[in-house]
């Protein structure tokens, strides 16, 4: 297996230190608010990464943390006029309900950051005794001198830096660019007891001492987060990790990029950020786990309407081969021979995707698989409903392939009727088709059949086709929204 390193900037052959268990640590949510979409990318991610190293056969400890002492959680709290801790539990529940809303697998771990204040006040003072950082006044900073090796995953050099751009300048500090590990707490912030004075820990420091003390290793083989964490929080976590050990603090790091609606950057101030709550609600938790994984998680994903109603429609074919061969195995008791070539189709895109799992992680050729297992499936002749034994063995052996493919990607879980009624309910919205108008045409139609009255049929089947709705004759006729 490839995996491409942030530390390299190369795709490296990817050897974990103990070769049966990897050690996974992903940054979690800051839980102050409800999440919007992109924070989710990640979570996707990460997940069909642990599932396929599982699937691989090997044990994964999968660490993701919650954030829950920050400066927009303490504002939060003095707005509200409640404790933070009132805050952050309240957005840690909201937060699992969406995650588990998405089916996703839960994590070994979900440290937080107030569960691990003695080992966080401990990794400083080692840090201290070990000559990286230093006190003033109640407040401990990295000193970056001191670490040579400072801007090795991003590629920055401090000279090229320009003080106060991304840290706050400081006159206490020795260099500009020193880092906070633990800071005085204002009146009425939260605040525990160490060496140096009442405070509460700078924002680094905290995944540094949760990995170590979780995983108790000097080293951990996969670190990963969004892009914007490279620099300065994940520069910052080596910094601290290195100087405390002298050991090389991850081996892997993955970072997945950012997403975009309508082509321009979310941001509050364009008004274009959306929650992943909200998102599932209009439309639903697989019309967002495709999204994402239909790219490659180092790409820029663009999220628009079109690419919605794009993704709606390569999910209903999915669903319909998924309903299609649920059906037949209800309609058919007697099991017959499988096609071979079917069977062996299948089988070659296991490998397939084994292939493209193993290189970086490409779930856009994931997905592709998967469509050419659907479109084999399709073809083997279930049109005419006069369903046999054979369509029963290969209705068996696709539903079993895709069902374990799809538990990788928490994906094609869902009840395949429910899904294609979902679909046509979210786009009868977004076309803004009035069914009362459809329900009268389709009607009409039928009666026009029914005399044979041919011109009078295609003129009803026309006005409905401009409304973007198909038309099914025959048996299991009926319409459905064009997708």
């Amino acid at each position: 297996m490839r995996i491409h390193n942030t530390l390299t900037q190369n795709k490296d052959t990817f050897q974990s230190i103990d070769p049966d268990h990897i050690k996974m640590y992903v940054c979690g949510p800051t839980v102050y608010d409800f999440l919007h979409i992109g924070n989710f990318r990640g979570a996707i991610f990460f997940n069909l990464l642990r599932n396929w190293l599982v699937k691989k056969g090997k044990k994964v400890t999968y660490v993701y943390n919650y954030t829950d002492v920050d400066d927009k959680i303490i504002k939060r709290a003095a707005e509200e006029g409640v404790e933070p801790k009132v805050i952050s539990e309240r957005y840690i529940e909201e937060f699992e309900k969406d995650f588990n809303r998405l089916g996703l697998k839960k994590h070994d771990h979900n440290p937080k950051v107030t569960e691990y204040m003695d080992e966080i006040i401990k990794f400083v003072e080692d840090l201290i005794n070990n000559e990286k950082a230093y006190e003033i006044d109640g407040e401990v900073f990295y000193s970056i001198d001191k670490f040579s090796d400072y801007g090795k995953l991003s590629k920055k050099k401090l000279d090229d830096l320009e003080a106060g751009q991304r840290v706050e300048v400081d006159d206490k500090k020795q260099n500009p660019h020193d880092f906070v590990l633990w800071k005085p707490s204002k009146e009425g912030e939260p605040s525990w007891a160490s060496p140096w004075g009442a405070g509460r820990p700078g924002w680094h420091i905290e995944c540094s001492a949760m990995i170590q003390a979780i995983f108790n290793k000097e080293t951990i083989d996969i670190h990963g987060g969004g892009i914007d964490l490279i620099f300065p929080h994940h520069e910052n976590e080596i910094a601290q990790g290195e100087g405390r050990t002298g050991c090389q603090y991850c081996n892997y790091w993955m970072h997945n990029n950012f997403i975009n609606m309508d082509g321009e950057k979310m941001s509050k101030s364009l008004g274009n950020v959306m929650k992943a709550r909200d998102f599932m609600d209009k439309y639903h938790g697989e019309i967002l786990k495709y999204l994402f994984l239909s790219v490659h998680y180092r790409s820029m994903l663009s999220i628009s309407s079109d690419r919605i109603e794009q993704v709606i429609s390569a999910l209903d074919r999915i669903y319909s081969a998924i309903d299609l061969s649920k059906k037949v195995l209800l309609d058919v008791s007697e099991n017959g021979e499988l096609d071979k070539k079917f069977d062996q189709l299948l089988n070659e895109l296991d490998i397939k995707i084994a292939s493209s799992l193993d290189d970086d992680v490409n779930s856009a050729e994931f997905i592709s698989f998967i469509f050419e297992g659907v479109r084999a499936f399709n073809a083997l002749g279930f049109k005419n409903k006069k369903w046999n034994a054979n369509h029963r063995a290969n209705s068996e052996r696709f539903n079993h392939w895709i069902n374990e493919n799809g538990q990788m990607a928490a994906l094609f879980q869902e009840d395949p009727s429910e899904m294609k009624n979902r679909f046509d309910e979210i786009l009868i919205k977004e076309k803004e088709i009035d069914i009362s108008i459809v329900a009268d045409l389709v009607n009409k139609r039928n009666i026009a059949r029914e005399s044979k009255n041919w011109d009078e049929s295609d003129k009803y089947r026309d006005e409905l086709v401009a409304m973007g709705i198909e038309l099914q004759d025959g048996i299991g006729k009926g319409w459905t929204i064009k997708k």
